[in-house]
């Protein structure tokens, strides 16, 4: 992946040029956009502009099988909450405040503490 539009005499777009920097610093994001780098899965990952690489399989689906993998880790029954650096601190502060608030009196919440005391999984049940 890389942003090569240097090498058209033209300039990232999509918001390339604010993203990068955000994402990776400006001194690094400026050496790859002025270079027109192109960066393998393994240095996307390195730099964090991926959480994953995986090699590609036989059948060429790598990606798809460790995404599905990664998705069965991920409990179906948490709650719809927004992890987000689009809002300032505060206000993420008084969300996840609110989404916590929620969860306390739950039944969930309760089997998931009996669960991991008792190193099982828990069974959720949405209540």
């Amino acid at each position: 992946m890389g942003l090569v539009e240097t090498k058209l005499a033209i300039i990232p777009g999509a918001g390339g040029t604010q993203r990068l920097p955000r994402v990776i610093g400006a001194s690094l994001a400026k050496e790859l956009i002025f270079a027109a780098r192109i960066v393998d899965g393994k240095e996307a990952c390195r730099l964090g502009l991926v959480n994953h690489s995986v090699e590609q399989n036989d059948t060429g689906d790598a990606a798809y099988l460790h995404a599905l993998e990664l998705a069965r880790e991920i409990n179906p029954q948490v709650l719809n909450t927004r992890f987000s650096s689009s809002v300032d601190l505060s206000t993420g502060l008084a969300i996840e405040e609110a989404c916590y608030a929620r969860v306390i009196p739950t039944k969930d919440r309760l089997e998931g503490l009996a669960a991991f005391k008792e190193k099982r999984r828990p069974n959720f049940k949405g209540e």
